[in-house]
């Protein structure tokens, strides 16, 4: 049996914090969050897309349906270490995520085609489904992030994440290269994530409500996107969260 959740249906919701907002929403929630199993983490993460970048493209037009391919770590691994395989899709505001743990060299090989599905595996005919449809996936970018990760107390599919640090490149676009390349938030910024199985608790939005916290809507890859190949080439554009 896996130690680890394969499949996922919540409601995500994001909200970008400074510093201050930060320390509010911390202190505010000591007596309500435990810390997770995993509490500290460094995620990595390489994203699949088309050549011409038509995954995160599409995402960054908001449609009522998007999907997206990355393969995860936690830490920097080396070509024997646990990664995961994820599909990940949002319709209609539900995210439904599947993955599956492979090493990074039959990851690889799977992407590429070289490998076939195990017969036993859904996910992984799911995932083959994925790339034969699109054709021609390739590493668009890699992104990682330092991560905390509570659940609630009385309700633990409810769970609170604050990234920082999000490094994000788009050369030598593999996860056992370790982490480096340009800084996506500013200083003293927190990507705060909501994952609910429904609504959000009436308390909890309270709570938002007194320390004036709004929900924002922001990818990391989309937002990395942006920078690299929008706002760089385009200087009087200055937003870009997505």
């Amino acid at each position: 049996m896996n130690a680890y959740q394969n499949v996922f249906k919540r409601v995500e919701r994001k909200y970008i914090l400074d510093e201050e907002k930060y320390r509010g929403i911390c202190a505010s929630l000591e007596k309500y969050f435990l810390k997770d199993r995993y509490f500290q983490s460094t995620i990595c993460n390489i994203y699949y897309d088309t050549p011409d970048r038509l995954l995160v493209r599409s995402s960054l037009e908001k449609p009522i349906y998007k999907e997206k391919l990355r393969l995860r770590s936690y830490g920097v691994p080396d070509d024997s270490s646990k990664v995961f395989l994820e599909l990940k899709k949002k319709y209609k505001g539900v995210v439904y995520k599947r993955r599956t743990d492979m090493t990074v060299p039959r990851a690889m090989d799977f992407i590429d085609g070289m490998v076939t599905p195990d017969e036993n595996s859904q996910i992984e005919r799911e995932i083959k489904y994925f790339l034969d449809f699109y054709g021609d996936i390739e590493p668009a970018m890699f992104l990682s992030y330092d991560r905390k990760a509570y659940y609630c107390a009385d309700e633990p599919d409810f769970r609170l994440t604050f990234d920082q640090n999000i490094t994000y490149r788009t050369e030598d676009i593999d996860l056992r290269s370790g982490v480096y390349g340009k800084k996506l938030l500013n200083e003293g910024e927190h990507i705060m994530e909501l994952k609910i199985p429904d609504a959000m608790p009436v308390w909890f939005a309270h709570i938002l409500t007194e320390l004036d916290i709004f929900p924002g809507s922001f990818s990391k890859y989309g937002s990395a996107y942006e920078r690299e190949y929008i706002k760089y080439n385009n200087p009087e554009r200055t937003n870009c969260y997505a």
